[in-house]
């Protein structure tokens, strides 16, 4: 059987202005993926850093059917004990959360060590590979944006080896110097001590990486962690950016209200009246569209702890804030005391 292509960038083409059919497609899509869903298996392209005994899984992609997004993807990767993966190089970035057990990664030639609960950064531009030489599993949950650099044209990427033509080019040159000034000096791990829980209108929250964090070497997506007490509700928020939500602990449901857009004098915003309801468990990934309302519950008997990301891309197109309707609960007692 021939090997699929592998979806990049995916097309978006109409013979009409109106787009609506797009974003209708989109949310009729099942927005909870659990483990049962596999979307691709890093064979095709020869795309995977994998070796014999590494596994590389993807749950959500642009050339996924049906589709939900591809503003951000998700894969997770799995090292069983004493192994590596071949390793590769990209211009994309990448971060990845340790789910379970420890290992280190070799970026550009330089060792940075993590264990669960870390947060990994792999910078653009860069040759990594994996390693994990202990006598336990680790397992990574990892988020990119990487449509939105070959949107952009930034395509370079492959294992290492030698370039095509090497006649027609001169020496090596150091590449670094197209690069944001200091940025080696940034952060490339984050570990569970870094930062602080705070109590804000989204609930008890960790700021894990975003412009607020302007030490870490990652520029293209937020990622933040939430913990909600048994029985319990996040905000009620409304953004344009959407959204992918992995539930690390607990089970609950996620109530999400579409917004049409009332195009009149000027722009209006139009609320459904009743949201859909989407179930998860642990393990599984949650997905918000674009324009979206959205608030998650807890089920009763198990607090919840979720990890989301968005593409930061959004904060760089006017669309920088997030209103809420209604604060977490946690919230609102905390400010009162």
């Amino acid at each position: 059987m021939a090997k699929k292509d592998r979806t990049f960038v995916r097309g978006m083409t109409s013979e009409t202005y109106t787009l609506n059919q797009f974003r209708r497609a989109q949310h009729a899509a099942p927005r909870v993926r659990d483990d049962s869903v596999v979307v691709d298996t890093g064979d095709n392209a020869a795309h995977s850093g994998d070796s014999a005994k590494t596994r590389t899984w993807w749950r959500i992609g642009p050339g996924d059917e049906p589709f939900l997004t591809q503003t951000i993807q998700i894969h997770f990767n799995e090292f069983p004990a004493d192994s590596a993966n071949n390793g590769h190089g990209h211009q994309n970035e990448a971060a990845f959360y340790i789910l379970e057990g420890k290992g280190y990664e070799i970026h550009d030639d330089k060792r940075y060590d993590w264990e669960k609960g870390d947060l990994c950064f792999v910078h653009t531009d860069s040759v990594h590979k994996h390693h994990n030489p202990y006598d336990q599993r680790a397992r990574a949950l990892v988020m990119k944006a990487k449509s939105t650099w070959m949107f952009m044209g930034l395509i370079q990427q492959g294992r290492s080896g030698p370039i095509d033509r090497p006649d027609e080019f001169g020496e090596r040159e150091d590449w670094s110097p197209v690069w944001t000034p200091g940025v080696e000096e940034m952060s490339k791990v984050v570990k569970p001590t870094d930062g602080k829980w705070d109590y804000t209108p989204m609930g008890y929250m960790r700021d894990m990486n975003s412009s607020a964090t302007p030490h870490h070497r990652q520029f293209s997506i937020d990622v933040f962690e939430v913990t909600t007490p048994a029985g319990g509700r996040t905000g009620k928020y409304w953004k344009m950016a959407d959204e992918v939500l992995y539930a690390l602990e607990g089970d609950g449901y996620s109530l999400q209200w579409e917004v049409e857009a009332e195009i009149a004098e000027k722009y209006y915003a139009r609320i459904a009246k009743e949201p859909t309801r989407h179930e998860f468990r642990q393990g599984d990934t949650i997905y918000v569209p674009q324009n979206t309302i959205a608030q998650h519950f807890a089920a009763d008997g198990t607090p919840l702890h979720l990890l989301s990301v968005r593409n930061r891309i959004f904060r760089h197109l006017g669309y920088d804030n997030v209103h809420f309707f209604e604060d977490a609960p946690e919230y609102t007692e905390h400010q009162s005391k």
